[in-house]
């Protein structure tokens, strides 16, 4: 990923021990949930590596200079996309079962995102995660320095119009100050 150049899509490649995990962490909750029990071992005969299988068939994850774009789902295709400028932070979580399974996570704040949002954005299982997670925050910044000079010049003349609505205001207290002291 380091050989990236400003303007290229980077996919990013997911491992493929994401599937085994996926399996092992969903039928563990079903497990834990005691009432679905008999569906976590109908998940761990066959169902859950069938559904992980399809799962990592179908994750996409590319990052272009203005946006990423994520795709996941059998059932029910979910394509996000982010605007690299509302990104705030990118996170990278590991933990003992994900390091078992040589994964992390990367999670996504954006600007303006609350807590417990159903939107919240979050990759498991990149590829040298830590590569991605500097890409993004690398053309992130670029984006926000291309915005720069662009904000500056409206901002000028925003602080322009101000300038000139405010003087103008000045000579009507003025005259009206001296039409007051006329008056008395």
């Amino acid at each position: 990923m380091s050989d990236s150049q400003p303007g290229d899509i980077v996919i990013a490649k997911f491992n493929p021990l994401i599937r085994p995990y996926l399996v092992f962490q969903i039928g563990m909750t079903m497990a834990a949930t005691i009432v679905a029990l008999p569906l976590a071992l109908i998940w761990f005969l066959g169902v859950g590596q069938w559904w992980a299988r399809h799962y990592f068939d179908k994750l996409h994850c590319e990052i272009s200079d203005i946006e990423i774009r994520f795709r996941k789902g059998i059932l029910f295709q979910i394509e996000k996309t982010i605007p690299l400028e509302n990104i705030q932070d990118v996170t990278f979580i590991e933990g003992p079962l994900l390091k078992h399974f040589h994964l992390s996570i990367l999670k996504f704040e954006t600007a303006g995102q609350s807590a417990h949002q159903a939107h919240d954005m979050q990759f498991v299982g990149i590829i040298d995660a830590h590569d991605f997670r500097q890409l993004i925050l690398q053309r992130r910044q670029a984006v926000r320095n291309r915005m720069q000079p662009h904000k500056a010049a409206t901002g000028m003349a925003a602080d322009g119009e101000q300038l000139a609505v405010l003087q103008a205001i000045k000579l009507q207290l003025d005259e009206i100050t001296t039409l007051l002291r006329d008056k008395n």
